[in-house]
């Protein structure tokens, strides 16, 4: 079979719901390897414990600020900062969007909800903006609008822009998912996986996703191969994952890890 022949049927066009259920499941399926190097462990199905201690399924800050993000959109009829600021404050002090509470918080949304304002350093360049921003891809919202969810707590602009990226390739698969999977196919399968950052810096957790989605042909091989490079695993699965949930569909997720996958319920009710 060729390389580029893709691997199942990818007309139907998809949406909100297959993104961030794709993130979900991605973000609990790393939660328990997150900050542990390359190699130094092997991820084939979705387990408790882990620096968090926490039970299989669980997801972290990456699906509890989307769904915030989501639940903001759906009642305000768009992105607006200010409630969205009230709900990640939400996130961070009373554990709401959350299973049974918060437990992992990136330092600069700390800093950023904390103060009041986003931070605009050099330094300040994590992927938690990006990790919550696809629900943007799938309402009427400009570039310069994902800049300022962005900025809510990733105030700079590699962080802006890498957002603005995402949601422009989350609305390209959504429209023709074999295009795209066909153009990732091509920019990323002569990338060897050594020279794959998996770091916490925004554009390796964007560029990670994007070989995990080009040298993979599922959603299952996908989001594996984004929680086996290691280091921020939850994160990169989860941005993964919510762009092989657009591109495969949400139907395709292995139904044993949506099984295991605590607070649908609540995940459900803030989809729009």
């Amino acid at each position: 079979m060729s390389r580029l022949t893709p691997p199942i049927d990818l007309t139907t066009a998809r949406g909100l719901a297959d993104a961030v259920w794709g993130e979900a499941v991605g973000d609990a399926l790393g939660v328990p390897f997150e900050g542990l190097a390359r190699d130094s462990f092997t991820c084939t199905d979705m387990v408790d414990g882990g620096r968090h201690q926490r039970p299989a399924g669980t997801w972290s800050d990456d699906t509890a600020m989307t769904i915030a993000t989501c639940d903001s959109i759906k009642t305000c009829g768009r992105a607006d900062i200010y409630d969205l600021r009230l709900r990640f404050e939400s996130w961070m002090l009373t554990g709401a969007y959350t299973v049974d509470g918060c437990f992992s918080v990136g330092r600069t949304t700390r800093a950023a909800l904390t103060s009041g304002h986003g931070l605009r350093g050099e330094w300040d360049n994590g992927n938690g903006s990006l990790m919550r921003i696809c629900p943007l891809a799938f309402c009427d919202a400009s570039d310069d609008d994902v800049r300022d969810v962005s900025g809510v707590t990733h105030a700079h602009h590699v962080s802006y822009e890498t957002c603005v990226d995402f949601v422009h390739l989350l609305r390209e698969a959504a429209r023709d998912p074999v295009a795209l999977w066909e153009r990732l196919a091509l920019e990323q399968g002569g990338r060897p996986r050594r020279r794959v950052r998996s770091t916490g810096f925004v554009r390796d957790t964007f560029d990670a996703a994007l070989w995990s989605v080009g040298t993979t042909r599922s959603y299952r091989e996908c989001v594996l191969a984004a929680v086996n490079l290691g280091d921020d695993s939850d994160s990169t699965a989860a941005v993964a994952g919510a762009l092989a949930g657009v591109i495969y569909g949400a139907a395709t997720i292995p139904a044993a890890w949506m099984d295991r996958l605590r607070g649908k319920g609540t995940i459900e009710e803030c989809l729009f």
